[in-house]
C-alpha cells in the first residue's frame, strides 16, 4: 500500500522504488504538533509557525523512516533550477540552506529534504550508480524543466544513464484546480510547444495547466523511461495535504525525505 502509518504519521510511498536501495516518504500533514493553520505536521520555518514545533514535527519524520537527524540536507527554495550536490551533511544548525531547487548526493549519510504546498515533489534514483536527487517545481520550475535538469545533474555529476534512474511525480496541485494566467500560459507554450496544448485543458472555460504530465514529458525528454506518478491533487485533498492555493497562502509545507540506504 503507497499509504503508511506509523506514532500516527502518515506518509506516502512509490511502489517504483519497492526493490531500489532507498529510504522514502512524502509526509501528509497528520501526526505534528503544529496548531491552528498549520495543523499538524508543518515542516516549512518560514510560514510563520513556531519553529520549536516545526522542529519538533521535522524530528519526528526523520525518527518514522529511521533517519538521523543530523543528516538533513536541504535547500532555500527560489523557484529556479540552481542545483546542490551534497557529499556531506548540511547540519541542521547551519542556517540558512544554500539557494537551490534541485539537490543530490550519492551518499548514504545524507537525507535528502524539501518542503511542498501545491509544488510538484520529483524524487529519482538511480540504483546503479547509487545516487538521488530530489527536485522542487512550481509552474516556473516546471516551465524551467527542473526535473529534466535534474536527470541531467546525475549524469554529469555521478555518470548516470536516464534509462537506469527511477523517477516519481508526488502529490501536487492537479490540473482540475490549477487554474492559470495568459503570463503562465504563454511560458508553457514557450517551453514546451507542440506538447503544450494538452498541457493547458479548458475547465469552466479558463486555461489550467497540468504540472504532473509536464514534468513527465520533461523527464521523458531527459531519456527516463520508468516514471511512476502519484496523481494525488493537494488542493482537493487539503484535509491531508497542505495547499498553498486551497488555503489562500495560510498555511504549512509538508515535508519529502529521500535517501540512500547503506
Amino acid at each position: 500500500m503507497p499509504f503508511h502509518t506509523q506514532d500516527q504519521i502518515q506518509y506516502y510511498s512509490f511502489d517504483l522504488f519497492k526493490d531500489a536501495p532507498v529510504t522514502h516518504g512524502v509526509f501528509t500533514r497528520h501526526g505534528g504538533v503544529s496548531k491552528g493553520q498549520w495543523h499538524s505536521l508543518n515542516m516549512g520555518l518560514s510560514v510563520g509557525d513556531d519553529p520549536a514545533d516545526v522542529q519538533k514535527n521535522r524530528h519526528k519524520a526523520f525518527a518514522v523512516l529511521n533517519r538521523p537527524w543530523q543528516s538533513l540536507s536541504d535547500s532555500w527554495l527560489v523557484h529556479g533550477d540552481g542545483v546542490l550536490v551534497y557529499k556531506q551533511p548540511r547540519s541542521p544548525e547551519q542556517t540558512p540552506p544554500l539557494q537551490g531547487d534541485i539537490i543530490l548526493t550519492n551518499r548514504p549519510d545524507v537525507t535528502l529534504f524539501m518542503r511542498y504546498a501545491d509544488c510538484v515533489p520529483v524524487l529519482l534514483v538511480d540504483p546503479v550508480k547509487k545516487a538521488i536527487a530530489l527536485a522542487h517545481a512550481g509552474w516556473k520550475g516546471t516551465v524551467l524543466k527542473v526535473a529534466k535538469k535534474a536527470v541531467e545533474a546525475l549524469g554529469t555529476q555521478y555518470g548516470s544513464r536516464p534509462e537506469d534512474v527511477l523517477a516519481a511525480i508526488g502529490p501536487s496541485i492537479g490540473p482540475e484546480h490549477y487554474e492559470v494566467g495568459q503570463d503562465v500560459v504563454d511560458r508553457v507554450q514557450a517551453a514546451f510547444g507542440t506538447e503544450a496544448s494538452s498541457l493547458l485543458p479548458q475547465v469552466n472555460g479558463s486555461p489550467h495547466f497540468d504540472l504532473w504530465s509536464a514534468n513527465r514529458i520533461a523527464l521523458q525528454q531527459a531519456g527516463v523511461e520508468q516514471i511512476e506518478v502519484a496523481g494525488i491533487c493537494t488542493y482537493k485533498h487539503r484535509d491531508d495535504w497542505f495547499s498553498h492555493r486551497g488555503d489562500n497562502g495560510k498555511t504549512g509545507r509538508f515535508g519529502v525525505l529521500l535517501a540512500l540506504e547503506e
